[in-house]
């Protein structure tokens, strides 16, 4: 109910409030004299108010920066930006840590840091050190498509067959061939280009 994003990378007052309702669900079940109701009211209470808040940061920018805040550049032009850190309270071990945990080993590397809304930093490296990508050596590569589970633990799933572009035909040839049953099957992988992979279940594994 209160999106995905819940789940996801969630704001400081989305962990606050989903700490709060779980709080609250735990008084009536570990108080039976109260009625589940006063549980319910507070919680529903709770879920209604981040689904307003939410929907006014979409709709409003200052509130949304009042209420999350901004980003905030610790590295700018590859020079590190000590009020900032100071601002944040955040040491040079803390921007090394988090640095390290980007794959990158040296300050000289970086252009830009940024730490997000969300307390996570975003990485931006120098030209010179960025990885070359097939375009920019001018290799062509050809596109896969999406890569989906077309069986899991022995369940196919149809959904994912229609996201490569496959059916259920094609499925029991592509068995077929390996002879295989689905059952048999404990991962297998497909895109929209026919190209597929397959773990088997380990000798025993119902």
């Amino acid at each position: 109910m209160m999106g995905k994003r819940q789940i996801s990378e969630m704001q400081t007052s989305e962990l606050v409030v989903t700490l709060l309702i779980s709080n609250l669900a735990a008084v009536p079940m570990q108080d039976t004299g109260q009625p589940l109701i006063s549980g319910l009211i507070p919680i529903a209470v709770l879920v209604i108010s981040e689904i307003v808040v939410s929907s006014l940061m979409l709709k409003c920018q200052p509130f949304r920066r009042m209420i999350c805040g901004r980003p905030i550049i610790v590295v700018y032009d590859g020079k590190i930006q000590q009020s900032e850190l100071r601002r944040l309270r955040m040491s040079t071990e803390d921007l090394f840590e988090q640095l390290r945990q980007k794959d990158v080993f040296s300050i000289r590397d970086i252009a830009y840091a940024i730490i997000e809304t969300n307390g996570k930093m975003s990485v931006i490296k120098k030209p010179d050190k960025e990885q070359p990508t097939a375009g920019a050596l001018g290799v062509a590569q050809p596109d896969t498509g999406l890569e989906t589970v077309v069986v899991s633990d022995g369940v196919a799933s149809d959904f994912s067959l229609a996201l490569c572009h496959q059916n259920r035909k094609w499925l029991e040839s592509i068995l077929e061939k390996e002879a295989i049953t689905i059952p048999q099957v404990f991962l297998m992988t497909a895109n929209a280009k026919g190209d597929y992979f397959i773990v088997r279940k380990d000798e025993g594994s119902k």
